[in-house]
């Protein structure tokens, strides 16, 4: 049986470790709504941004697709969600073995494809698959520096049309469900297929006017579509990071339940070997007194 100054080592450090659990989950409910609530903000400048590119396209009529003179696989590339630090389950291993399943899928060559890691975790977890990495960016420590993040994987898809001749462009991120779930989701970034705008159509225009612009349509088309792009990365983003904190959030939670269990076990072991030793100690001193006395009563 393990000693008391064992067992009381053993109860401090349970003690210390259910404090720190107990913080990383108050850290993560902070997290969780922070990123909800960016992902909210967003939805009003999305829908802005989605009728203004209705408004541009309308009387446009939607090019065909061009043929391809080449019977070459057309590149893809992908940008994918995780995170730095551990402690959220399986988070990275399922959007890493997701991405590349759905680009499995595509018809896309396969050998060349580009790979963009947001995340130390997800970018290992890939590379375990035996996927190259091209780059790997550090997940934004909060909601206010998604933007920075955002114009360099903006500015790296840039690159990629411009010097790799990368056809497709895929965001592939674990979508906050709500609680403490979350599920792996991916969509096509580009090319962008502007038929979508047209279902605007569908919905009623919030003003009594008819809606219109007067700079030149191209230049408007360029800057809408650029917000687009913007709104659709910051959007995977927030939700990636809404998911790990909430995924960690649920690890911590079961950390602590697991973590009372054993503190309770082993408080009551403690209490009883307590009980033991000042029981040995009381028989230690009647034993002794009676050694003393000799055995006789003094009454």
């Amino acid at each position: 049986m393990e000693s008391l100054e064992q067992l009381h080592k053993q109860l401090d450090s349970l003690g210390e470790l259910r404090t720190i659990v107990k913080t990383m989950k108050a850290l993560s409910a902070t997290s969780i709504r922070q990123y909800e609530q960016a992902v909210t903000a967003l939805a009003g400048y999305y829908q802005t941004v989605e009728r203004g590119l209705h408004v541009v396209l309308k009387d446009i009529q939607q090019p065909s697709v061009p043929a391809q003179h080449t019977h070459e696989p057309l590149r893809l590339a992908a940008v994918v969600f995780g995170s730095d630090h551990g402690l959220c389950g399986r988070f990275n291993e399922d959007i890493a073995s997701y991405a590349l399943n759905r680009m499995d899928l595509t018809v896309a060559d396969l050998k060349s494809r580009l790979l963009l890691a947001v995340g130390a975790r997800v970018a290992a977890s890939l590379e375990h698959e035996g996927q190259a990495i091209e780059e790997d960016f550090l997940v934004p420590g909060s909601a206010d520096q998604i933007t920075v993040t955002v114009q360099k994987i903006l500015f790296k898809i840039d690159e990629w049309r411009e010097q790799a001749s990368v056809h497709y462009v895929f965001l592939f991120y674990n979508r906050h469900s709500g609680g403490k779930g979350y599920h792996p989701t991916g969509f096509k970034l580009l090319p962008i297929n502007l038929r979508r705008f047209h279902r605007v159509e569908e919905q009623i225009w919030p003003s009594r006017s008819l809606p219109t612009f007067s700079m030149d349509r191209e230049q408007l088309l360029t800057r809408l579509l650029r917000q687009y792009l913007f709104i659709s990365i910051f959007r995977a983003c927030a939700e990636s990071q809404a998911s790990e904190h909430a995924s960690r959030l649920s690890a911590m939670q079961s950390a602590q339940r697991n973590l009372d269990e054993r503190l309770e076990e082993v408080t009551m072991v403690f209490h009883r070997a307590r009980q033991n030793a000042i029981t040995s100690e009381l028989l230690d001193v009647v034993a002794g007194f009676e050694a003393i006395t000799g055995g006789t009563k003094s009454w």
